[in-house]
């Protein structure tokens, strides 16, 4: 059976996140385990001042970027942690593609682009035999994302508002035909 691959896509806030760790919740209820990335927002007082990396299997978590980061490039107002990116993301992709019935990746997008390990560890996801759910960053104009949006045996999904709720329950029954 030819793996599942899901791609959730939309403007920033849309629930792309959200919609990932129902899924992830909806799999381990049914004894099923998903690992890889889940990224969330960091913020102070309110404010958003960067992001946060977390394993799904190990809970491990890391700095993706960050306002105050000194080094790494630059995306908008933040700073890459390269190295978390690998030590964190890096790592638990490999971890999900030898031990996890389901690869999570939240999120491919420009910060975990400008690191080459991150786009290897998602390639060799992408040509594992495991079922795949990702979320893509709506504008990234990158080659790896350009390919995930023209190949017709991926399911790209856009995330509105009307259909954030149905979207894990409608992901989970494509899994289970997979299965």
């Amino acid at each position: 059976m030819v793996p599942y691959r899901a791609f959730l896509t939309g403007e920033p806030g849309c629930g792309k996140t959200t919609v990932v760790r129902k899924v992830c919740e909806a799999l381990e209820k049914r004894g099923n385990r998903p690992g890889g990335i889940i990224s969330s927002e960091i913020r102070h007082r309110g404010i958003r001042v960067g992001f946060s990396l977390e394993d799904v299997l190990t809970h491990e978590s890391g700095i993706l970027a960050h306002v105050d980061q000194q080094d790494g490039p630059r995306v908008g107002k933040y700073r890459v942690n390269l190295h978390d990116i690998e030590r964190v993301g890096v790592t638990a992709i490999r971890r999900a593609i030898a031990d996890s019935d389901v690869i999570i990746v939240d999120e491919i997008g420009p910060m975990e682009l400008n690191s080459m390990p991150f786009i290897l560890a998602v390639e060799t996801a992408l040509a594992s035999p495991r079922h795949l759910v990702s979320t893509i960053h709506k504008r990234a104009s990158h080659h790896l994302v350009t390919a995930i949006k023209s190949n017709s045996t991926y399911q790209v999904l856009e995330i509105t508002h009307e259909n954030r709720d149905q979207l894990p329950v409608a992901i989970i029954e494509r899994l289970s035909r997979h299965a």
